[in-house]
């Protein structure tokens, strides 16, 4: 079995597939994988910092009930798994995309199934703040607004690129799992090649460019979260 997995002709074949497929497939990952990230993070921005001033002692306190909404929500769209969520999601997709299937419309579960997550990640960032800055920022008369957007955000900037570098690859592993219900990237190159066809050296090439993708997200955001972190510059 493994011979003819890796004779010289399936070499070949998976060769000539990793030269005409793989760059289209390889950019539709990467452009989904980004814009899902970025409508996530418009969305999940927003509900995080809700879940952190809204609460009872926080800089905005909002009612007990749409608190209690607003986590359940949160809650219940993290607990469904992403296969069933992009099957349960179809409606929507079609009413936006016009289709289900391809590699835009992959984007709307992705972006439904990562942005409570984006939530809970900016909701841990935020509650890492020094509430003693929060307290001195309101006893010299700042509004919620501005203790949130001038105090609250950019003292926790190193946290939240961190939490997005790993909100950005946990969508690159979604976007993969898109291929099984049509969408595109090497998800579909790796199911269609390596699960239906039995091609399984062409699902490693796609395994070891989703882990490149992955090393690259996540170098980038490592970078950018340290040349951020004011501690790490005073210490220069």
């Amino acid at each position: 079995m493994f011979d003819k997995i890796f004779s010289s002709e399936a070499l070949a074949e998976s060769i000539e597939i990793l030269k005409n497929e793989f760059p289209v497939a390889l950019w539709e990952t990467f452009y989904v994988t980004v814009l899902a990230t970025a409508f996530a993070i418009v969305l999940g921005l927003p509900l995080g910092v809700l879940l952190v001033a809204g609460e009872k002692n926080g800089v905005l306190p909002l009612p007990k009930g749409i608190m209690n909404v607003l986590n359940v929500i949160i809650n219940l769209l993290r607990s469904v798994p992403f296969l069933i969520l992009m099957i349960l999601v179809f409606p929507l997709t079609r009413a936006i995309i016009g289709t289900t299937v391809g590699t835009p419309a992959s984007i709307v579960p992705l972006v439904i199934a990562s942005f409570p997550f984006v939530a809970r990640l900016v909701e841990s960032s935020l509650r890492e703040v020094n509430p003693n800055i929060i307290e001195a920022a309101q006893s010299m008369g700042a509004s919620p607004f501005q203790i949130i957007v001038k105090v609250m955000i950019p003292e926790s900037v190193p946290s939240l690129i961190s939490n997005a570098t790993i909100a950005i690859t946990t969508i690159l592993s979604y976007s993969a799992m898109s291929g099984i219900i049509g969408g595109g990237g090497l998800g579909k190159i790796a199911i269609n090649y390596g699960y239906y066809r039995y091609k399984y050296l062409v699902m490693v090439f796609a395994v070891i460019l989703l882990i490149v993708l992955v090393q690259l997200f996540q170098s980038i955001g490592t970078k950018l979260a340290t040349k951020s972190d004011k501690r790490l510059k005073s210490k220069r």
